[in-house]
């Protein structure tokens, strides 16, 4: 079969033949893979950069895509051998249906985004209807992502921020109803977000920056101490594009009812993914079938491999490989 293949950790992938994946167990099945998503893990992992880097080689890249078993199912699994590749093995217990109707390369780069947007809101930050809600750094893939979902969930007021202007614009079209500029100097920033928490009172943060962008958040919900009470906050990190570090004080939290926490593999128990394999990714499927979530993609094709790995994506895009 061809794939995309390293020969070491640091290099980019090449479309190559590579031996086709036997199942070697009754719980295993095979996988005609149709397209792959191409995200940062990927590429980390192709680096060598990740506690879970690839150690057996020559690999096959790719941890998740979308294909057809033997009697034609479709069907997005992650993979036990690479995806990028005509071929994959997965495993008979964890995979998710695919709607008929809805494309093999949208459903391929639906399911991280999913990961990272709704189980933020739904298990980790348990959204309610009704709930004003705040998107740090919603200009990215997953935050506009979760900007949709946010309204599917009922959220009642949605506030995005973001450094791009023109995609931060377009999430009042996917649900936002306000919007804070991060190219604003702090002060102005705040003030901004304390006229919003005043109006609209917000109970809960999905967190796609931390660093300094979250420090000014919660220097804008913090609470006033003694006879002052304040709102529960419950804020959510998915991840740290401004920077791992914050600086936060124990006065802040003594004084506050905010609530941090975070969403990831890490901090998702084994029931909580099984929701997302059986539940939560079905409905998300089905509403982007239905064309009510919405996702922009690049396709490449897997023999462009190399060109694709190292080609600039425009923010709030997912690169998508189709495999013949």
């Amino acid at each position: 079969m061809k794939a995309a293949i390293i020969e070491k950790l640091g290099d980019i992938p090449k479309y190559k033949e590579f031996p086709s994946p036997k199942v070697t167990s009754d719980e295993q099945l095979l996988l005609n893979v149709k397209a792959a998503a191409v995200k940062n893990l990927d590429k980390i992992r192709a680096s060598g950069k990740h506690y879970a880097s690839h150690k057996d080689f020559p690999a096959v890249v790719g941890m998740d895509g979308v294909g057809t078993l033997e009697d034609g199912t479709r069907v997005y699994a992650q993979g036990i051998s690479g995806m990028i590749a005509e071929k994959a093995i997965i495993s008979k217990n964890r995979f998710t249906l695919i709607p008929d109707n809805l494309d093999f390369n949208i459903a391929a780069a639906l399911p991280n985004a999913v990961l990272g947007a709704a189980m933020a809101l739904k298990i980790r930050g348990k959204i309610k209807p009704g709930q004003n809600i705040l998107i740090n750094g919603a200009t990215g893939v997953t935050g506009l992502l979760a900007v949709q979902i946010a309204k599917h969930y009922g959220a009642n007021v949605i506030i995005t921020t973001g450094r791009n202007l023109e995609i931060l614009e377009k999430t009042r079209a996917y649900g936002a109803n306000k919007t804070v500029s991060l190219q604003q100097d702090d002060k102005t920033i705040i003030k901004e977000l304390k006229e919003i928490h005043s109006e609209t009172p917000i109970d809960l943060v999905i967190d796609y920056l931390w660093g300094n962008p979250i420090e000014l958040i919660i220097n804008s919900v913090k609470g006033g101490g003694l006879d002052n009470f304040t709102k529960k906050v419950r804020i959510v990190t998915v991840g740290s594009m401004a920077g791992e570090n914050i600086s936060l004080s124990s006065g802040i939290l003594r004084s506050s009812a905010i609530e941090i926490l975070g969403s990831g593999f890490g901090s998702l128990s084994q029931e909580d993914l099984k929701q997302f394999d059986q539940k939560i990714l079905p409905e998300m499927f089905k509403l982007a079938a239905d064309g009510n979530l919405k996702m922009e993609i690049i396709q490449g094709n897997i023999r462009d491999i190399e060109n694709l790995w190292v080609q600039k994506i425009d923010p709030g895009k997912r690169l998508v490989i189709a495999i013949d």
